[in-house]
């Protein structure tokens, strides 16, 4: 199985705006003050179209989607938590803990990846799971090693664990859970997604190990990279509230890897740190301050990979 892709889609925001409704456990949010919100909207899209701009430069395939002005869907710019798409043809769709994210979820949007000359054989669906207040958001609450057949999942109000267990089983992965923590006005408390403090790529991982609060877990975890032949690039919790944890790796042009992040995420990693990433690949790093700011998510929120079989 490919660990990495060259086909990301991203979804274009029309009302980008705070969610007050993930705010209650994002806390990497914030409200931008002395700025409207016709501002933080055309800051967002100038920031989307700037990283799609290096994306596509890079050789990566971008499947650009406009989003829907009559939904209210403020974070739509973040289409991997409703969505994953594997390489034998299956998609998951997820349940999300604020209602007014299920609104992104968009039938047209997977008959445009199919119109793109892509295969969609099987939907496994998870999204009933919102009726009983159960939640498993995609690829933010679950880091896939796919070359490996491991799946990693920080458990929180918005990763179930029987839920992710029961998607381990369908897309058969083995399971590694843990929780991970962030300090909130002096209190230990879950980290939303895995992928604020966790990004696997092909042969590292870059990971916030100071997060996970139980030596226990903290071992499991280790012990499953180490294994698999990663080399574990630690980073803080300080890097982590800068985004240092939310990168993604894609392949571009001529099968060359990249590890994708933001300029926030790149500033606060040190030389080291940037030395040991580039032995793997290069960083291409982008501005997403306002989309940061007022999503509290950053690069990798922003691509859900498309790993789906291709049309012959």
């Amino acid at each position: 199985m490919k660990q990495v892709t060259n086909t990301i889609l991203m979804i274009r925001p029309v009302s980008f705006r705070m969610n007050e409704e993930t705010a209650v456990n994002n806390y990497y949010q914030h409200v931008l003050k002395d700025i409207t919100p016709e501002t933080v909207q055309f800051k967002a899209v100038q920031e989307f179209d700037n990283y799609v701009e290096k994306l596509t430069a890079i050789g990566v395939e971008v499947i650009v989607v406009n989003d829907n002005k009559e939904t209210d869907t403020p974070d739509s710019i973040f289409p991997n938590n409703w969505i994953s798409f594997h390489q034998n043809g299956d998609i998951g769709l997820y349940p999300m803990f604020a209602e007014n994210r299920r609104l992104e979820r968009r039938e047209d949007i997977l008959e445009i990846i199919e119109e793109k000359g892509y295969e969609i054989h099987n939907i496994i669906d998870y999204t009933s799971a919102e009726e009983e207040a159960l939640f498993l958001e995609s690829t933010g609450s679950i880091a896939i090693d796919r070359a490996h057949g491991k799946a990693y999942c920080a458990l929180s109000p918005r990763a179930d664990e029987d839920l992710f267990i029961e998607f381990c089983e369908d897309f058969e992965y083995t399971p590694v859970s843990f929780v991970a923590y962030q300090t909130v006005n002096g209190e230990r408390l879950p980290i939303y997604h895995t992928n604020v403090m966790m990004c696997l790529a092909e042969t590292f991982t870059v990971i916030c190990l100071d997060c996970i609060d139980d030596k226990k877990e903290r071992k499991n975890v280790v012990k499953h990279l180490k294994e698999d032949g990663k080399e574990i690039i630690a980073i803080t919790e300080k890097q982590v509230a800068n985004f240092a944890g939310n990168m993604l790796q894609v392949i571009g042009a001529n099968d060359e890897r990249f590890l994708i992040m933001s300029n926030a995420a790149y500033t606060s990693l040190t030389a080291s740190q940037i030395e040991a990433i580039e032995k793997h690949c290069a960083i291409i790093s982008s501005s997403l301050d306002t989309i940061e700011a007022c999503g509290g998510g950053s690069a990798r929120c922003m691509m859900a990979e498309v790993f789906l079989p291709k049309r012959v």
